[in-house]
Order: C-alpha cells, then structure tokens, then sequence
C-alpha cells in the first residue's frame, strides 16, 4: 500500500492519498484550499494514473474538508464522515465563525456522501479501512484502520505524543482520552499512526510518550 502525505492549508493539516497495485486509492481529509495545493494533488493522481473510489473524512472540521468540492468537481466523489459529525458538516460557515472568533472563508464544498457509522467498510483495490469510532475532538470523530498493512488514519483524535483539542463545540476530554485509551489496547505496537497535523506515529511511542494516554 502506497501513502501519499499532502500538507495543505494554513493550519499544516494532512491530506493522505492511498492507493495499491490496482491502482485503485481513497483520500482521506482532502484540505486543500488553495488552487495550487489542489493542482499537486490532482497531478500526482494523473500521474500515477490512479483511480480514486472514496472521500473520507476523519472528522468534518473545515480544515479537513476545504478541498471537498474540488474532489467532488473533479472525481464526483461526495465527502464521506461519520453521522454524528453531520451538523458540522451541513453548517461549515457556522463552525468556522465559532471556531475562528466569527470569521469564515467561502470555499466551494461537497454534498453528503453516504454517512459512515462503525459498520462501515471501505474497500479499495485489494485493501478494506475499517472505522473505529473516536469521538472527544468532535462528536463524530473516527479512525480508519487497515488490518493489512498495520496503519491507522487518526485525524485530529491522536498526535505524535498529543491528542486532539476538545475545548471546540461538541469536544470532550474525557471522550477523547476513553476512546484513544480503548483504540491503544486493540492496536499492534508496531502499528503506524498517520494524524490529521504533524508527524506520523506508532502505537508503541503513544504508550510510552504520549502524557494523556502512557
């Protein structure tokens, strides 16, 4: 399996194109939102000559999903988070202006894709992302996690030694830290932990370093 980081956006946020042999690739929080950052993303595609099947998000904060509309404009894939995020994602402006003291950018967004729940599996190529439930940083949060390749996509729920911020409507603390607790125990060590900011992890350094959950 092929990860592709793109770091985009004024808040550094990860965009993760992942693909395999068949050429077959989800991306996982398109941020984009400048026409030069969505043009590298594109052309790494064309050049890779990738066919990608799924947007997912990890959460439906805006800095995850400023490049939504330009997936969607360009692979008709509609934005895919979990259903509980469904008010963040339905008023973007209203949580850009609770988020950022009242101010807003205007960015074209997706439709609602198919709305995730824990049920919920991707397949791609001859891959499968499984969701895990995460809630704390938003209501909706999760992960998705690839049983083959030992590697999970955590978004804004766990950092390098850190986890996400809950002081944003609908956060909690103790949610977050319950969830990441349940998600270490269930996680080989060696497992590979690619964040919505920053860099990449494993289980094995967030049950040593990480203050919140060693």
């Amino acid at each position: 399996m092929t990860i592709t980081p793109f770091c985009v956006n004024p808040l550094s946020e990860n965009c993760y194109v992942v693909s395999d042999e068949t050429r077959e690739a989800v991306i996982i929080d398109c941020g984009a939102l400048y026409p030069a950052e969505q043009k590298k993303i594109a052309d790494y595609i064309q050049e890779h000559e990738l066919l990608p099947v799924a947007h997912l998000l990890t959460h439906a904060h805006f800095d995850h999903l400023f490049g939504a509309g330009f997936i969607y404009e360009h692979y008709g894939l509609a934005a895919r988070c979990h259903i509980a995020d469904r008010p963040l994602f339905d008023d973007v402006d209203g949580q850009m202006r609770a988020i950022l003291g009242g101010h807003a950018l205007k960015f074209a967004t997706s439709p609602a894709g198919e709305w995730l729940t824990e049920e919920s599996v991707i397949s791609f190529g001859n891959h499968r992302l499984t969701v895990i439930p995460c809630p704390g940083h938003t209501p909706g949060g999760v992960c998705f996690y690839c049983a083959e390749e030992n590697v999970l996509f955590s978004g804004d729920s766990l950092f390098q030694w850190n986890i996400g911020r809950t002081d944003f409507p609908g956060g909690s603390l103790w949610d977050l830290i319950s969830a990441l607790k349940r998600l270490l125990r269930m996680l080989p060590p060696e497992t590979v932990i690619y964040p919505g900011h920053g860099p990449s992890t494993t289980a094995a350094q967030e049950h040593v370093h990480n203050p919140y959950l060693s």
